[in-house]
């Protein structure tokens, strides 16, 4: 198993690169530059996110993003001196940036995990399996640590909180600490014994152990926490994860059309995939980031509850004085506390009026559906298209307003609705033809998804819905279906004009006898009115020609008929019977032997009758045409019928002339390519189409070398 995810992983890292190697570069597009916390080396970052940079790229082709890895130290230089103009940090030097430099979040990273996306991470203490002394965090007394970076929140501040907590300074009651600038550096020193504990951010160890660097069984975790749905080794609490932010000085527009961009991003592209993420969500809320700042009296709370020695000198020396310059001191600080609090909750409230205005620019309905079937949230197309105000519905059950009944009036059971069945299965579904209601009471054809929602925990919690009115898409595959039949007709109309001499001919022939055998009836009866006999003789005759005439008059109405393109079941060989009767006159005119080898017991199956006997009758015509070109021996046609077991018929139909221009063998079927004088070229294509559209397949035999041989297939069930 660790081999196998060795080689995805290979296979992974090379096609990005193929990927990075070829892409163009934009001529006149400017260059958007992405500060990444390298925490695990310049090389990982670059080849983790610069996948998401190319994603980027792809989706706002004005610019170009570029990934610039930053270490601890770098991160405040590059934005202060708008060196960046996005950054992606762990949530504590986020905090700082935010307070400091008005950074501003606009998503929240996905972690994946498994293929199960996780939106928090905690920290993680650890030391070797030959350390059995130290188990709690109070152990750690005397022993040498080493972090990833005094700033680092998963690498270090986390786990500090903890220790601080159970009455362990990490700078003064250990007896060394170390930082080693990288997570795997932490976890290797570990390893080697170079230190006694490390503590580097949740998931760095699974992830290093199934890349083959380290092995779990080495390592024991010290105070260990167990979180539901939460697979990672902890020792801390949980806070959210990396936010991807704007700099104060980047467009609000451009990070607008950022967000837009990463939060549509689907969970498997390559992208996530090599950034070992699960795409990006709203931002969350970091207030549990500011709570740890504040209990270990960090930047930017370093000075909260500060108190200096000239202030205790004044309290105890001049307690009115002390006392006042306290008050004061309290006062201010609470209105800096409050001010930033202030300063929070408008990036919150602007994040979240983008996060609005980002759903109300999508032209696709998009509503939100909780785990009780009660709608959360309605965007402005989805007002537009079904004539409901999102005040309407959210609250109420979006079953029963949008989805309550099926297309043929019948209710539209909840149990069975494709919403629900997502979030109680946690499966995304697509659904390419169904129908929505809108508030007039009528009703209109829909395609969607629904996709579920997570909380925090990764906890389903709902489903969102992306759903789009596809009744133009309809209306145009109605007319291109009307436009269908239309151009089959004109196909039999154009066969039955170059038929007319032969049909009429034909034709002519009954009605000659009727004509003759009724005159020669009423002469014998004028002459002999008791030779009844022989004018019953002479009526039976005039009846069999005039049923004669009237067959061919009935397939040349069932021709030209326009018919729609509903299919019905039927027999393949009365369809050839029928065609047989059409082609009769060109038979006699040109002396072709007609061979007809009509399989017993066909089975009956899905079609359209009027268009598979204009096949038929295509392919018949061809081979008569190919036939007057025979100067000796014998014109043979031949038209078979074959049962080609549980799965199709075949029809087959050939003849002994010069057979087709080899030239023209790759092409044959293509529109407008022929090999006769006058032909136009679309008998071949329309009849390949007709087959095709009854998802059976039409096709020259290449091996019958004695003339030419066309055949074609007709599935026992309609393609699905």
């Amino acid at each position: 198993m660790a081999i196998h995810q060795h080689n995805h992983k290979l296979w992974l890292f090379i096609l990005i690169i193929l990927s990075l190697c070829v892409t163009p570069l934009k001529a006149d597009s400017e260059v958007v530059r992405i500060g990444v916390l390298s925490h695990r080396g310049d090389q990982a970052t670059l080849r983790m996110w610069g996948p998401t940079a190319d994603f980027l790229s792809y989706h706002i082709p004005s610019y170009d993003f570029i990934i610039k890895p930053l270490k601890f130290d770098e991160v405040n230089p590059a934005v202060e001196g708008g060196n960046i103009d996005f950054v992606l940090v762990n949530p504590g030097i986020y905090v700082n940036l935010e307070v400091k430099y008005r950074v501003s979040r606009i998503a929240t990273l996905y972690n994946r995990r498994n293929d199960v996306p996780y939106k928090i991470f905690g920290g993680v203490i650890f030391t070797r399996q030959d350390h059995p002394e130290i188990n709690t965090l109070k152990d750690l007394r005397g022993y040498t640590m080493m972090a990833v970076d005094a700033t680092s929140l998963g690498g270090f501040q986390m786990a500090m909180r903890e220790m601080v907590e159970n009455g362990v300074d990490p700078y003064s009651d250990l007896k060394a600490l170390r930082f080693g600038g990288i997570h795997d550096r932490v976890v290797m020193a570990v390893r080697n014994g170079e230190v006694d504990i490390g503590t580097v951010r949740t998931d760095i160890l699974e992830r290093m152990a199934r890349a083959g660097t380290i092995n779990l069984d080495d390592f024991r975790i010290v105070n260990p926490q167990t979180v539901k749905e939460f697979p990672f080794a902890l020792s801390t609490r949980l806070y959210p994860e990396w936010p991807f932010s704007k700099v104060a000085h980047t467009a609000d527009s451009l990070a607008q059309d950022v967000a837009i961009a990463l939060m549509n991003m689907p969970h498997d592209h390559a992208a996530a995939l090599a950034g070992n993420y699960a795409g990006w969500t709203i931002p969350l809320d970091y207030q549990p980031v500011h709570d740890l700042f504040m209990t270990l009296k960090l930047p930017p709370y370093q000075n909260l509850g500060k108190f200096t020695l000239s202030d205790a000198i004044s309290r105890y020396w001049y307690w009115f004085l002390g006392g006042l310059m306290m008050l004061l001191f309290m006062v201010v600080m609470t209105l800096w506390v409050m001010r930033l609090n202030q300063v929070i909750k408008k990036a919150k409230d602007r994040l979240e009026m983008q996060h609005e205005l980002i759903l109300d620019s999508v032209a696709d309905g998009i509503y939100g559906v909780d785990l009780h079937g009660r709608s959360t949230f309605f965007n402005r197309a989805a007002e537009r298209i079904t004539g409901w105000k999102a005040v309407d519905v959210i609250g109420r059950n979006q079953h029963e307003i949008l989805h309550h009944t099926h297309a043929d009036g019948s209710p539209h059971k909840a149990e069975e609705c494709p919403v629900y069945q997502t979030f109680r299965e946690n499966q995304a579904r697509y659904v390419s033809d169904d129908i929505f209601w809108r508030k007039d009471g009528n009703s209109f054809p829909v395609e969607y998804s629904s996709t579920p929602i997570w909380d925090d925990s990764g906890k389903t919690v709902g489903s969102v819905v992306v759903f789009r009115d596809t009744t133009r898409r309809k209306r145009a595959e109605e007319e291109a279906r009307q436009h269908q039949i239309e151009l089959a007709r004109a196909g039999r109309l154009s066969t039955l004009g170059e038929m007319a001499s032969g049909i009429a001919h034909e034709l002519n022939q009954p009605l000659t006898a009727i004509s003759t055998n009724a005159q020669a009836s009423i002469r014998i009866l004028e002459s002999d009115s008791s030779n009844v006999d022989v004018c019953v003789d002479v009526m039976e005759r005039i009846a069999s020609q005039a049923d004669r005439a009237g067959e061919i008059i009935r397939q040349l109405r069932r021709l030209v008929r326009k018919e729609p393109l509903e299919r019905t079941e039927g027999d393949v060989n009365d369809l050839v019977n029928a065609v047989a009767v059409l082609i009769w006159p060109d038979i006699r005119r040109e002396s072709v032997r007609l061979e007809l080898d009509l399989e017993e017991s066909l089975p009956s199956i899905p079609l359209q009758p009027i268009q598979i006997e204009q096949v038929i009758l295509n392919l018949a015509r061809n081979a008569i045409e190919s036939l007057s070109e025979k100067r000796s021996g014998e014109r043979q046609l031949y038209i078979g019928t074959q049962n080609k077991g549980h799965k199709s018929i075949a029809v087959i139909v050939r003849d002994n002339g010069p057979g087709v221009n080899p030239e023209l063998a790759n092409t044959l079927f293509d529109p407008f390519v022929t090999g006769k004088p006058q032909g136009m070229g679309l008998g071949l294509s329309i009849s390949y189409g007709i087959i095709e559209a009854h998802g059976g397949k039409l096709s020259l035999n290449p091996a019958f070398q004695e003339g030419a041989e066309f055949n074609f297939y007709l599935p026992f069930a309609e393609a699905s």
